[in-house]
């Protein structure tokens, strides 16, 4: 592989954009192709070498959008059901080719505080993301429905102290959306000489 210059890296970061699961186009994604972007994203920063993230990995994604829907109907009082939500969860992924649910798994070192675990898992899945727009794919990091809430902890089986940090779906678009930055740069940095 040819060395990566600066101006590659800045292209593939600020071309990537969320593309929501309805604006995909139902191609499917070699697992190849899935397995690469799941390598970058074991070479995430962590403090320790934790390495807190986990994934599960979906090639069916409409396996997990029916169980993710049934949480969010079993989750909810039936006067906070919202059918048009049910229905958006049970067909978020008509047109996605992958859906990978990120976990933080909290590493054995009680001396890294959380936040540093979430912090290195959001890494990972931000490598997952450059790496899917480098390879021309369309991506969506979701934490809507039930994917933050108890039900989906204990669906994964996960410990108290693991947290899931959002659903990816992946797949192919026609088309994206462009880019834009609602603060100037320079009202966000400050600098001391």
């Amino acid at each position: 592989m040819d060395s990566v210059t600066f101006s590659t890296i800045s292209n593939i970061i600020k071309t990537r954009r969320s593309v929501k699961p309805a604006m995909m186009n139902g191609h499917k994604i070699p697992n190849g192709h899935i397995a690469a972007l799941l390598e970058l994203a074991d070479w995430a920063p962590t403090h320790g070498y934790t390495e807190p993230w986990r994934f599960v990995v979906y090639e069916n994604p409409n396996e997990f959008c029916h169980q993710h829907a049934e949480l969010y109907k079993e989750g909810v009082k039936p006067e906070d059901f919202n059918e048009a939500t049910y229905n958006n969860l049970q067909h978020q992924g008509d047109k996605v080719s992958h859906v990978i649910i990120t976990i933080m798994q909290r590493g054995d070192l009680p001396k890294i505080p959380p936040f540093e675990e979430i912090a290195a898992v959001s890494s990972a899945i931000q490598n997952i993301l450059l790496g899917a727009t480098a390879l021309n794919m369309a991506s969506f990091w979701s934490t809507g429905g039930a994917i933050l809430k108890p039900a989906m902890k204990a669906f994964l089986q996960l410990r108290e102290e693991d947290n899931v940090m959002g659903v990816l779906y992946l797949g192919y678009a026609d088309q994206t959306a462009e880019g834009k930055r609602n603060i100037p740069l320079e009202k966000k940095v400050k600098w001391v000489k």
